[in-house]
């Protein structure tokens, strides 16, 4: 399976995290599935070392979880906590002594279901104190997994990671900066602001009314642009609109049925992000109905791929297979998840024309 199908696969999982009660079931639940996947034997104690042991000054017998070597060499230390540990609260200490001992230049701190990446960008051959890169397996984009993929036995380079390390790590400190100015503006920036849009000095009182405007014009520009990704998400799914009504009154459909809701589009979203490991996402398309939003492969009604029953207090989802439709029960639309090889199946099987599933 590839990387980002045991993602997709893994995320229900993680999800769950509270349930493993222990190191070791994070370890065997979440961590050792992510380096099966980036392509390492696990099994293979001359790829993946458990409980690498090696003495670091006056520390005697510690151990790392997980050292990975490549070509003998040792390239990552991997250093594992229970589920449900708040990585924020540790300071990887034990990554951190045996980063500088052992070659290693890159040091991970997972608790299976968050992955903290260090290097030493700061001073050489001296761990870093934050993480240039963070995944979660809860909560990524497709960008994330092009990062996390790096660290894969096939595509491993020091040169290339430590080449985006820099620019990731600076981008994850300007992000951060950015959201605590939305949330609360500084005065350099009320000054800067202010400064371009009021005539007049700016009193203590302007000062004031300026940063409470800000806050809400940060608000009003995020809505705008969350708006305009999803008009223009739809846009790309959709043919135009006489060809859209065309095809619904063909269905019997009304056309002027409402938009996609909101668990409906991210329901899309996530049909997109499983069905992008055999086809170009922008083949699976929504199409909105009175009683059901249909998905459908290259936009034709007579290549549905699911239909959602999201409406009401009861959710459903109904994947086509070679026979019919085959409904499910959700609680929420991120048990899509759970279905996700029987999605695939059904892409797949439009993909190869001679095994078509209607």
């Amino acid at each position: 399976m590839t990387l980002t199908g045991e993602v997709l696969r893994l995320r229900p999982r993680a999800e769950k995290a509270n349930e493993l009660l222990t190191e070791e079931a994070t370890k065997n639940a979440l961590v050792m599935p992510v380096i099966r996947a980036w392509g390492y034997d696990v099994f293979d104690p001359e790829v993946v070392v458990p409980e690498f042991t090696s003495d670091v000054g006056i520390k005697k017998g510690e151990k790392v979880d997980y050292a990975i070597k490549l070509n003998g060499k040792i390239e990552m230390l991997i250093e594992c906590k229970p589920a449900r540990t708040d990585l924020s609260k540790e300071h990887a200490s034990q990554l951190y002594r045996y980063f500088s001992v052992t070659g290693s230049r890159f040091g991970i701190l997972t608790n299976g279901v968050e992955w903290r990446f260090f290097t030493d960008l700061d001073a050489s051959n001296k761990m870093d104190a934050k993480p240039f890169f963070i995944f979660s397996l809860i909560d990524h984009n497709e960008s994330d997994v092009g990062e996390l993929e790096k660290f894969s036995a096939s595509r491993f380079s020091v040169a290339g990671i430590l080449g985006a390390a820099s620019d990731l790590k600076l981008r994850s400190l300007i992000i951060d900066e950015v959201r605590r100015e939305m949330a609360s503006p500084s005065d350099e920036l009320v000054r800067l602001i202010g400064r371009r849009v009021h005539e007049g000095n700016l009193t203590a009182e302007t000062r004031i009314r300026l940063s409470s405007l800000l806050v809400a014009s940060f608000q009003e520009v995020t809505r705008d642009q969350a708006n305009q990704r999803l008009k223009s998400a739809i846009d790309r799914a959709a043919p135009t609109e006489v060809l859209a009504v065309a095809s619904q009154l063909s269905l019997g459909e009304t056309p002027d049925k409402p938009s996609p809701t909101e668990d409906e589009l991210e329901a899309f979203r996530i049909i997109r992000a499983i069905g992008r490991q055999v086809v170009v996402p922008s083949r699976i398309t929504v199409r909105d109905a009175a009683s059901y939003c249909a998905i459908l492969f290259d936009d034709n009604n007579r290549r549905p791929i699911m239909r959602l029953y999201l409406h009401g207090s009861k959710k459903r989802i109904g994947i086509f297979s070679t026979k019919a439709e085959i409904r499910h029960d959700i609680n929420d639309v991120s048990d899509i998840y759970v279905h996700a090889e029987a999605i695939l199946v059904t892409i797949r099987a439009y993909v190869s024309p001679s095994n078509q599933p209607i």
